[in-house]
């Protein structure tokens, strides 16, 4: 009984003490200002600098409002739509997987094999949506 009450003991200060370097190491660390935006699901949130920038932006899409609201079908001057069947449409050419970030042009070694997520209008608007284009 006096051994479990030692080990016990033990584990106690062993806890206090990684708490406590814990605290420590979380004290020291600076405010950079950058904070997560939350996005639907299966999207991951997106990191925002709460730090505001001298000209305003545009208001960002939250995470409270439907995703159709967010992907309305396309009236010429949308950024992205959703895939329809899995293809994406003529004017929205660009196929892009949320989950790796990235985005796939015609003529790219697996742009027929991809099950996009969203379909862009050209590349240029996929990058302005943090997405990178595939090396292939």
């Amino acid at each position: 009984m006096r051994r479990l009450l030692r080990r016990v003991f033990m584990l106690g200060v062993v806890a206090g003490t990684a708490y406590a370097v814990w605290k420590w190491f979380e004290s020291q660390r600076t405010d950079s200002g950058l904070s997560w935006e939350p996005q639907p699901a299966p999207y991951p949130p997106k990191p925002r600098v709460d730090n505001p920038s001298s000209a305003p932006a545009a208001e960002p899409v939250t995470a409270t409002e439907p995703v159709a609201a967010q992907a309305a079908p396309s009236r010429g001057g949308d950024v992205w739509v959703e895939p329809a069947d899995g293809s994406c449409p003529a004017t929205h050419p660009v196929k892009a997987k949320m989950s790796s970030g990235i985005f796939h042009v015609e003529g790219g070694l697996n742009y027929d094999r991809i099950h996009p997520d969203r379909c862009y209008r050209d590349q240029a608007a996929a990058e302005a949506d943090g997405l990178r284009k595939a090396n292939r």
